[in-house]
């Protein structure tokens, strides 16, 4: 999960991910979209395969991106329920109305 954070917490490659939630696109397709170096990008593509957040296929000489939303789903359903919470999470206990200062 850790890794999974750690790929979400940069706006470059949350951005990538929300690309590819419209379908697969190539390195350079996706590179295309940012104001930053193709080595810096490389880097960027390395984190999210490294979280299982991307699946990358080589076609040809491209190599096309697809996004594994199911790790991203099963990463932040994770989180969630380290809190307590989620549709498994009992029903907070209702609290005692506080009486009014005077």
């Amino acid at each position: 999960m850790s890794q999974v954070f750690r790929a979400l917490s940069d706006p470059t490659r949350r951005r990538v991910l929300q690309l590819l939630r419209a379908g697969p696109m190539s390195a350079g397709e996706l590179s295309d979209q940012f104001a930053v170096s193709k080595p810096t990008m490389s880097a960027h593509f390395a984190v999210l395969r490294e979280a299982d957040l991307v699946h990358a296929e080589k076609t040809g000489k491209s190599v096309v991106y697809h996004l594994k939303l199911s790790v991203l789903e099963e990463a932040l359903l994770g989180f969630v329920h380290s809190f307590g919470l989620g549709a498994d999470a009992p029903a907070p206990e209702p609290h005692a109305p506080k009486e009014n200062a005077r």
